[in-house]
């Protein structure tokens, strides 16, 4: 007498299909880097402008850390970080959390505009 194999399903297709679609979805997708290092709150406003993304270097500042480009860094480093990357005509964004006391931005206008960097943009949120 011959044995009968119990019916199934195989799912060796169904797994390879699963595969395909998870890797079509994660090269067909654009992931958006979190463009801030530090928590901030900014200040609100009510008249913006829109900056191009692409011709841009951004400095967070809050009451005690500093960041480049999304990367923390110290006082003394801020400049030798930003003016390989702002030789190129970059504006620079300006974040600042609304806490921070007026004299360590002043402190940081200053060193900026000491070394020519005058292509500011100020971030603020929209009211």
């Amino acid at each position: 007498m011959k044995r009968r194999e119990p019916l199934g399903l195989d799912m060796t297709p169904v797994v390879d299909i699963i595969f395909i679609l998870l890797i079509f979805f994660l090269v067909s997708s654009v992931f958006k880097k979190e463009e801030l290092a530090l928590m901030l709150e900014l200040p609100k406003a009510g008249a913006s402008k829109e900056v191009k993304e692409e011709k841009t270097l951004s400095i967070e500042l809050s009451k005690d850390s500093l960041a480049v480009n999304g990367k923390k860094v110290r006082y003394e480093e801020v400049i030798s970080k930003i003016l390989p990357l702002a030789k190129d005509g970059k504006i620079i964004m300006f974040y600042i959390d609304k806490d921070v006391p007026y004299s360590r931005l002043v402190r940081m206008l200053d060193l900026l505009k000491k070394h020519s960097l005058n292509k500011l943009a100020l971030i603020t949120k929209e009211e």
